[in-house]
């Protein structure tokens, strides 16, 4: 495989990386979000219980003390007057009263069964206060927040009329927003009664974890095409529960939505998006579709104040529980009233506390954005680092291209944790990370499997020629078979059998018996030049050629070379004993064996397409300049 074949693959694989991470498909939206919410368990932000903001929460104390749910009117609207009498800034329901009260004294008669004489009852208890009634005055008495949910079901009810108006710089932000065409909202009376409505939709990941709050939604009536080019004609506007009561709280008129292209001269820029929106005295950054990254302090038990103590006697609301001058989110902790979330730091924590987060950190300015640059900088930065490791691991090797990748890997992750901690910009290392380690690993795989069958063919080639520890070492560094050569000292021997025509010529009927011969005898002298780290250059018929200090290194290669000789001829005595134990009329066999010293030229020769080791003479101690496979002068 050449050395391009060799890196196609990882750069195909680094290729589909970039695509799939282009393309986003939920594992990898997931994937990365794992990553962020790793950041947040890692380091939440800090609960600062300065903050005025308060959940006054209907937990399962308060109805085991004050009744099921729902409580009568009449009891919500005492609720909201006595958080007025504590100085409560604004009061804000995570709780829809989308229908009639049932516990109204006119509701209650209605139900009432038929009796003859008691039409003077009836009356006198139908005219007493509607509870639903009471409650609209309670909200008008001071600031109240009434929530309303958006929804896709078939049920086409509009939402209220929006309380607050809406600055618009840039082109529309319409098509960047989460629309929808109808709404759940409460009675028509407590709507126009609160000081403002905000949306208490969450939008859930697709692993059912709430990480992100769209701080506007659009209504549009069904059957309607929206229009974005006439700003009369736009569709509504409603904030969320918590932008909202950040505004009544402050006594804004509106909001402004400013777009990234607010220096342009308007229309619709669907390149663009929502660079930030203010509410009031309040900046608050998004993303370009207009939602609010949420970082978390997880759940903390002082930001709940039970709502039965704002009746009891015995442990009253005190001022160190922070109701005075706050913003008090109304909602609840009870399990039965199914109002969970789940969220990155909590698998189960009530609605009104995502609510709660969102207020306190726009209050405190502690926010998570992720810019349109990150996505760029992610990309560009595992592809450069890829691209690196697909064309410099064969030059660098494995290991240096282990510590480059590891060393980068790290990087971007601290980078990543630099950014999260310091200026609360996510920045997602992890699947960067992960692409880079299967470049380098499939590049890394394939050198490998390359070098292996390199190894083998070196085996196979000289398994023959070479003792086992030196084609190992001669496997270990392929590069001393590169086609050339190099000069150096060497020892050469040259054996063949002596009156070896003669002996051919006695089995010219039965060759097959020469050839036999002729492998008993070369077996064990060869076996001793392989023991004495010899490399067997070639046979030669009856010959063999062998030399030392080459490839591998043999600083004693001329006393090797002698013992190696000294053992064959011991061998060879061994070889004749057998011989004349089988037929005592055997003729015994005699070999000569020449050996010299000298500089030599060896290498890989041959073509490119075939080549063996050999070596050349270039020294006046061989008798001429040729191949030492032609030297049979050595005897």
């Amino acid at each position: 495989m050449t050395a391009w074949k060799a890196r196609i693959i990882p750069l195909l694989i680094l290729v589909f990386a970039l695509l799939l991470r282009v393309e986003d498909p939920q594992p990898v939206q997931l994937a990365r979000l794992w990553t962020f919410d790793t950041y947040q368990r890692i380091e939440p932000r800090v609960y600062d219980s300065a903050l005025p903001v308060r959940i006054l929460d209907i937990d399962d104390e308060s109805l085991a003390r004050i009744g099921q749910w729902p409580w009568p009117r009449s009891r919500i609207a005492e609720l909201v007057d006595r958080l007025h009498e504590r100085g409560a800034a604004v009061v804000v329901f995570d709780v829809l009263f989308a229908e009639p009260d049932r516990t109204s004294p006119a509701n209650v008669v209605a139900d009432w069964p038929d009796g003859a004489d008691d039409a003077d009852l009836r009356a006198r208890v139908a005219a007493l206060p509607d509870h639903d009634q009471l409650l609209a005055e309670a909200f008008a008495r001071g600031r109240v927040v009434a929530g309303f949910t958006f929804t896709r079901s078939r049920e086409t009810a509009p939402p209220p009329a929006p309380k607050a108006g809406i600055g618009l710089g840039g082109s529309p932000p319409h098509p960047f927003l989460p629309a929808y065409g109808a709404a759940i909202a409460n009675l028509p009376a407590l709507g126009a009664a609160a000081s403002g409505v905000g949306n208490i939709n969450f939008e859930a990941d697709a692993d059912g974890l709430i990480r992100r709050v769209p701080l506007f939604t659009q209504y549009v009536a069904p059957g309607t095409t929206p229009t974005y080019d006439d700003p009369f004609k736009l569709p509504p506007l409603y904030p969320t529960l918590g932008a909202e009561a950040l505004r009544v709280a402050q006594g804004a008129q509106g909001f402004n939505i400013r777009m990234s292209d607010a220096s342009g001269e308007g229309g619709v820029d669907e390149s663009s998006g929502i660079a930030d929106i203010r509410i009031g005295q309040l900046r608050v950054p998004t993303s370009g579709d207009g939602h609010v990254w949420l970082r978390y302090t997880g759940h903390e038990a002082a930001r709940y104040v039970p709502a039965w103590r704002l009746w009891s006697d015995t442990e009253p609301i005190k001022a160190d529980d922070g109701i005075e001058g706050a913003i008090i989110l109304v909602g609840t902790s009870a399990p039965g009233l199914f109002d969970l979330r789940a969220t990155p730091l909590n698998s189960i924590i009530p609605g009104v506390e995502v609510h709660a987060e969102l207020v306190e950190q726009i209050l405190n300015g502690s926010f998570l954005t992720r810019p349109d640059w990150t996505l760029g900088a992610e990309l560009a930065a595992f592809a450069l680092l890829g691209v690196f490791l697909v064309l410099l691991l064969p030059r660098l090797g494995v290991t240096a291209s282990a510590v480059v990748c590891l060393t980068a890997i790290t990087a971007g992750v601290a980078a990543g944790w630099f950014a999260f901690t310091s200026v609360g910009v996510l920045i997602d290392p992890v699947f960067p990370a992960l692409v880079v380690l299967v470049v380098y690993l499939s590049s890394s795989l394939i050198t490998y499997l390359q070098s292996e069958t390199q190894r083998r063919q070196i085996r196979t080639a000289f398994g023959q020629y070479l003792s086992p520890a030196l084609v190992e070492q001669l496997a270990d560094q392929p590069e001393r078979l590169r086609l050339g050569g190099e000069t150096r000292e060497m020892t050469l021997l040259f054996c063949d059998i002596r009156g070896f025509t003669s002996i051919s010529e006695e089995h010219r009927d039965d060759p097959q018996a020469l050839t036999t011969l002729i492998n008993r005898l070369l077996t064990p002298l060869s076996a001793e030049i392989l023991e004495r780290d010899g490399t067997i250059d070639k046979y030669m018929g009856d010959c063999i050629m062998a030399f030392w200090n080459a490839p591998i290194d043999d600083p004693a290669h001329a006393a090797h070379a002698c013992d190696a000789a000294l053992a064959m001829l011991r061998a060879l005595e061994r070889v004749n004993d057998a011989r004349r134990a089988e037929n005592p009329d055997a003729v015994a066999i005699a070999v000569g064996v020449g050996l010299n010293t000298g500089e030599c030229v060896v290498g890989n020769m041959g073509s490119d397409h075939r080549s063996d080791v050999s070596a050349i003479s270039v020294s006046s101690a061989f008798p001429s300049v040729t191949t030492m496979s032609q030297k049979s002068s050595l005897r």
